[in-house]
């Protein structure tokens, strides 16, 4: 058997039982938060995005696991018939290594992204057989025991829970699916192997069908090691009924569960109820993989809005990752931290962006009894700023109605506002004014602490 290389095998220790203490890690970041939790966290990337220094400073030291948006499909690596080209992936597994993450490779077999030699061939169930192993065997033995794990056939139903009508299925029925896996394990034992989908991650007609699928292949000793859930997620429709019990009654069959693609999209503008409501999503999912000792890890769809597909994909709708579109963690970064056992008093180190060293906060409320108008004028003294987060909290209840000139989001008794696109810039010695209507009942104390970005403030 292919003795799996020892960054690899140090990873298969921390999936399974082996929790390392929080103590070790000097830093909290979503990585150091959930080992000790016994689970990985990871993003997604792709290879335009690690010529951006300041965003691979994020994604080596945040994450412990990165998954290839797109070097890895079949249109990229084998984009002629028997013509393959690794080096787009063969630069992320690189850059994985480099940075002690390990990979989740994706994705081997998928109706989409395919060569039209692929999509528009004349195929038998022979030729096209053919055709999938040499691919699998050739690119799945390219990273033998340089991956973690493979999503070897990605989104094979409708959401009816009736099998995806594609050229695999067609022409193969649904053998395609269990061949796939077979010639997976044989070109890289030791590589754990998923069938990955959307909209699977609660109850419904198509996690019942993933379900059925997956047992039937357990039964007939296929090699399966786990369900990839991708958390496609949006704020104006409801989330997913039961994920827990949906994610335990896979385990329960002997299987690893990973939420593989995680994002929380609203449609545009933000405002304070979108985004309690996707602070409330990220928790609900972080809340039930831990309560499933299977369920292995997280991985978020590309952390920064700057990289989102969302925008590009889904007209009018963003803002769907833990990070804006200048790499400062949201309120979302927050969420995730807080439910991995974390503190969110401040951004992490590791992530906090080139910030001011001295700062200076003038606060005033225009107080009505049961509701307030809180002005907020921020003074930078120290080094210019290109974007900024400020960070404040409540003694008493006060609760965000409706902020402007920033984006405003509070999580519990903590406000955190960061720029909008047009005052990010704060040259030294220059201003911004934002303000907030709050209700609250009581007392109206005013906050006595500001930080900017994650330094303190007078």
């Amino acid at each position: 058997m292919r003795r799996p290389l020892p960054w690899i095998t140090a990873f298969a220790l921390l999936l399974g039982a082996f929790l390392i203490p929080h103590s070790a890690y000097a830093a909290q970041t979503l990585d150091s938060l959930a080992k000790a939790k016994g689970r990985y966290f990871g993003s997604a990337t792709d290879n335009p995005e690690l010529s951006d220094t300041a965003y691979t400073s994020i994604l080596g030291s945040e994450f412990s696991s990165i998954t290839p948006g797109n070097s890895m499909k079949w249109d990229t690596t084998e984009p002629t018939q028997g013509g393959f080209n690794f080096s787009n992936g063969d630069a992320v597994v690189a850059f994985a290594k480099a940075h002690g993450q390990m990979v989740r490779a994706h994705t081997l077999v998928w109706h989409n992204q395919l060569p039209s030699w692929v999509a528009n061939g004349s195929w038998t169930a022979d030729t096209l057989n053919a055709a999938l192993k040499n691919h699998i065997t050739t690119e799945v033995g390219h990273y033998a025991g340089q991956v973690y794990s493979w999503d070897v056939v990605n989104e094979p139903f409708n959401d009816d829970g009736t099998y995806r009508t594609d050229v695999w299925y067609n022409t193969l029925g649904t053998s395609y699916i269990a061949n796939a896996l077979t010639w997976a394990h044989a070109a890289d034992p030791n590589a754990k192997l998923y069938i990955n989908d959307y909209n699977i991650d609660g109850s419904g007609a198509k996690a019942d069908a993933m379900y059925t699928l997956a047992k039937s292949l357990k039964a007939a000793g296929v090699p399966l090691d786990g369900i990839g859930f991708q958390g496609h997620l949006a704020t104006q429709y409801g989330f997913p009924s039961g994920m827990q019990a949906n994610l335990q009654r896979f385990a329960d069959l002997g299987l690893d569960v990973a939420i593989t693609e995680l994002d929380v999209r609203m449609v545009l503008p933000s405002d304070a109820t979108k985004v309690a409501t996707q602070n409330t999503y990220y928790t609900n999912v972080v809340n039930a993989c831990l309560a499933v000792s299977r369920c292995v890890g997280i991985t978020v769809w590309d952390y920064t809005d700057k990289y989102s597909w969302v925008p590009g994909t889904f007209s009018g709708e963003g803002d769907a990752t833990l990070y804006d579109a200048n790499l400062v963690p949201k309120a979302d970064y927050d969420a995730v931290v807080a439910a991995l056992g974390g503190t969110t008093s401040s951004p992490s180190p590791t992530t906090s962006p080139t910030g001011s060293t001295s700062c200076k906060v003038a606060y005033t409320a225009n107080d009505w009894g049961s509701g307030f108008t809180a002005t907020i004028t921020i003074t930078d003294n120290g080094p210019p700023l290109t974007a900024w987060t400020l960070g404040y909290g409540y003694a008493g209840n006060q609760t965000l109605t409706t902020g402007w000139s920033g984006n405003w989001s509070q999580s519990g008794k903590n406000i955190t506002v960061t720029n909008a696109s047009w005052n990010g810039v704060i040259p030294t010695g220059g201003s911004v004014s934002i303000g907030a209507n709050f209700s609250y009942s009581g007392t109206n104390t005013a906050p006595g602490a500001f930080t900017l970005n994650g330094s303190p403030c007078s």
